[in-house]
């Protein structure tokens, strides 16, 4: 005889049921909720494989940010190495003091907007030439040009710039930057008047030579980068180094003048200086600019390479450089980017003022 169930079990099963089946719904609703919200805010990080953690990119493996848009298409690549060690210095000539600075880099200069709709060389060197040959300030004293030197080498001595101040209590520092040149009667002159000279090129016979109480010449080559440090390892005595980093050996923290001559390096070692944020330290510039060439690795049609190098000025001009002198070599071909045009010559000597500098 079968058994009878109780009455209202099978309705309590029934109920038990349903009420798990909608704690199951409003669960899985919570879950797709949360998977809505993780949507809406980017998708959830992928897991790093396992294995050592990667260290992170140095700011030598940092690639080069493009040109913007409009700007032509030019490669340039930056080399930095890992700190290495320098050989150690003729004694009293340059011994590291204080610490190394540690200021920010750039990648890139800021390319100035094109001088005319058509990007043509004609509207680029138009607007170049005009700034090379328009001062932008007025100095009242300018020397430290010596007469036998080739090429007029002025700095300015107005009171308000400081130099001269420096110069009268033998406390000014003179950096020159050459490649192969054997005139170094300004080095010479500015020595004699009070300053610390150093000389830098690579033609040097020696390491590091002191020709006389305050003139010294290195056996160093400035470059807009270092070298790798086995390649430095290699060539002990072929050194290549950015200016940067000489300052850093040297533990020299400011230039009263900077002079360079470096036969069309001076566009890569210009840019380098910029982007390396090495302008604060200097007070005077006095560069010799080719112009027959674009210059060491810098490429591009014509109109482009004009635009670069007057963006390179008016990177000057924000640093509140001034340009107080022009010189135009006559005694060198008139050309200009290989054409014989424009009336301009293929070397100019162009100083300027840091108007900031105390």
């Amino acid at each position: 005889m079968a058994r009878e169930r109780p009455p209202g079990r099978g309705r309590g099963i029934l109920r038990r049921w349903l009420l798990g089946a909608a704690l199951l719904l409003l669960l899985l609703g919570l879950r797709l909720c949360l998977e809505l919200r993780r949507a809406g805010s980017g998708p959830p990080a992928r897991s790093a494989p396992p294995g050592p953690a990667p260290r992170p990119p140095g700011p030598h493996l940092l690639p080069p940010l493009g040109p913007p848009r409009g700007a032509s298409r030019r490669q340039v690549t930056y080399v930095r190495s890992g700190r290495r060690v320098p050989p150690a210095p003729t004694p009293g000539c340059c011994a590291p003091r204080g610490r190394p600075r540690t200021k920010g880099s750039r990648w890139h200069i800021e390319l100035q907007p094109w001088a005319g709709p058509a990007q043509s060389l004609e509207e680029e060197a138009s607007r170049f030439l005009r700034y090379i040959n328009t001062m932008q300030i007025v100095c009242d004293h300018m020397g430290a040009d010596s007469s036998l030197a080739k090429k007029p080498w002025l700095v300015c001595l107005d009171d308000r710039f400081g130099l001269a101040h420096q110069i009268r209590n033998k406390q000014c520092r003179l950096y020159s930057l050459g490649l192969g040149s054997d005139d170094t009667h300004f080095e010479a002159s500015m020595a004699n008047n009070g300053c610390e000279v150093h000389h830098f090129d690579p033609s040097v016979k020696s390491a590091h030579i002191l020709e006389s109480q305050r003139l010294w010449h290195h056996r160093l080559s400035i470059d807009w980068r270092d070298p790798h440090p086995a390649v430095a390892a290699q060539k002990t005595h072929s050194n290549t180094r950015k200016l940067r980093s000489i300052l850093d050996e040297f533990g020299h923290h400011k230039i009263d003048v900077l002079k360079a001559d470096l036969e069309s390096a001076e566009w890569k070692v210009l840019e380098n200086l910029i982007l390396e944020d090495v302008l604060d330290q200097i007070g005077q510039l006095i560069f010799e600019i080719h112009l027959h060439w674009p210059g060491f690795e810098v490429s591009g049609n014509d109109s482009s390479v004009v635009r670069f190098w007057y963006s390179l000025f008016k990177e000057l001009e924000w640093k509140d450089f001034r340009l107080f002198h022009s010189y135009k070599d006559l005694s060198k071909p008139q050309l200009f980017l290989k054409k014989d045009i424009f009336n301009a010559s293929s070397c100019y000597t162009l100083s300027w003022v840091n108007t900031r500098w105390k």
